[in-house]
């Protein structure tokens, strides 16, 4: 039996990853700002506690962290899964919404982590699996600061897993696509009110368009991509990266094509600014 640690479980990919691993044999530490309901949610299975966690609340983290320990004595997978999305033009939002999404996306996101490692340095395993986005490899006009906590999220997973597995602790960061959740609802989507007319000439005006129409209307299911994290996390080889979705399985592909043609066109300039041999 695996214990898990999953932020932001009340709904979407939380709610629905906390009822597989349960329904794996799994025991599940299952937090939210307001766990209240929780218990009720997943049926009072034995296997579950329900915490409340603020992720940008320091103290919070370490507490929910020393509760799952004195529970379960262990825990084994911390997903990171709470957050929200930004839509609107980087020079259209403003420092309050910008500073609210790095506060629960990014530096949420490193409180918990920095909460749990001690756990599992202690044992000595572990596997962290932080929640990025397709926008964390590519970005795109009207989600720039998004994706810029998302492109944090990547960079923090790819240092974090080099540090931690000389301890026996694995780190995977996950890169969904568009999956027909409420991700687009106003409950996990902040549309950035301030609009430049300038931008509506722009892909900005378009993407907005999009997030409006495409709301659970996305090609992801929700469900499968619940079940593939329990395979995921249950692997004993996990990859650094694992994308889900055949959306962002082909902008990876399309972006890593594109760095390597631009590269090409301007790799005599990039390499000129070495000193010449021999110097």
């Amino acid at each position: 039996m695996r214990v898990w640690f999953i932020t932001g479980a009340s709904r979407g990919f939380g709610a629905l990853i906390t009822q597989e691993a349960l329904n794996a044999g799994d025991a599940v530490v299952a937090t939210a700002r307001n766990p209240k309901g929780l218990q009720e949610k997943f049926q009072n299975h034995s296997n579950l506690l329900t915490v409340a966690l603020d992720v940008t609340d320091e103290a919070s983290a370490h507490a929910a962290a020393e509760q799952a320990v004195k529970r379960f004595g262990r825990i084994d997978i911390l997903l990171n899964n709470a957050g929200f999305g930004l839509l609107g033009a980087v020079e259209e939002a403003t420092n309050d919404e910008i500073e609210k999404l790095y506060a629960a996306n990014v530096f949420g996101l490193l409180k918990v982590t920095r909460a749990v490692l001690p756990h599992m340095r202690r044992q000595r395993s572990g596997h962290i699996l932080n929640i990025s986005s397709i926008g964390g490899y590519v970005s795109h006009a009207g989600w720039g600061v998004y994706c810029s906590t998302k492109f944090a999220v990547e960079g923090l997973t790819e240092a974090l897993a080099a540090e931690v597995a000389p301890l026996g602790i694995k780190a995977t960061v996950v890169e969904p696509g568009f999956f027909r959740t409420d991700f687009l609802d106003e409950s996990s989507l902040s549309v950035s009110p301030s609009s430049i007319a300038d931008y509506a000439e722009t892909p900005v005006r378009a993407m907005r368009d999009f997030a409006a129409s495409h709301n659970h209307q996305q090609p992801g299911d929700p469900a499968r991509f619940a079940k593939a994290m329990i395979t995921l996390a249950h692997s004993d080889n996990p990859p650094l990266r694992m994308p889900f979705g055949s959306d962002t399985v082909a902008a990876i592909e399309k972006k890593n094509a594109s760095v390597a043609e631009e590269l090409a066109a301007w790799r005599e300039l990039a390499v000129s600014t070495d000193f010449p041999k021999g110097e």
